[in-house]
């Protein structure tokens, strides 16, 4: 279930969770496709046999950026802004990747309003999103994302 957030009451959410996406399994699949499309072939990732035998993680894992990747996914399936007729992507404050990300995996996007600053034409918006692996207390990856919003 999505939640929607008008634009003019974005402030009402300040400091609180917003939303929580479903679950998106990670395949070796999307692992090498991930791996073509940005040159790292890395074994960890590509070559299960070799992972099996040699990686401390006893399988192939997920890229960091792959994992940092799928937060547009995970936004657009439990958040939607309204009001607005254009976002843009301004960067990471911060990024920290905190457990590898075995395949089969299954993974999830937790949101939270960190800050909102007026703009010409919109706002920008600080939000933060802890990515968690099905059965684990500890999150893969936290990022502090800002996004800018024009009405």
């Amino acid at each position: 279930m999505k939640t929607r957030i008008a634009l003019p009451t974005l402030s009402t959410w300040l400091g609180l969770e917003v939303a929580l996406s479903d679950w998106v399994e990670i395949t070796q699949q999307r692992i090498d496709q991930f791996a073509e499309a940005t040159g790292d072939r890395q074994w960890i990732h590509v070559d299960p046999i070799r992972a099996a035998k040699e990686s401390p993680f006893g399988t192939t894992v997920a890229h960091g950026f792959l994992t940092l990747s799928l937060v547009p996914l995970f936004k657009d399936d439990c958040l939607e802004f309204t009001g607005v007729r254009m976002a843009i992507n301004y960067g990471c404050n911060r990024v920290r990747f905190m457990a590898p990300v075995k395949v089969g995996t299954r993974l999830r996007g937790r949101f939270k309003v960190l800050a909102i600053e007026e703009i010409k034409g919109g706002v920008q918006l600080t939000m933060e999103c802890t990515i968690e692996a099905d059965g684990s207390d500890k999150p893969v990856c936290v990022a502090e994302l800002v996004t800018r919003l024009y009405a």
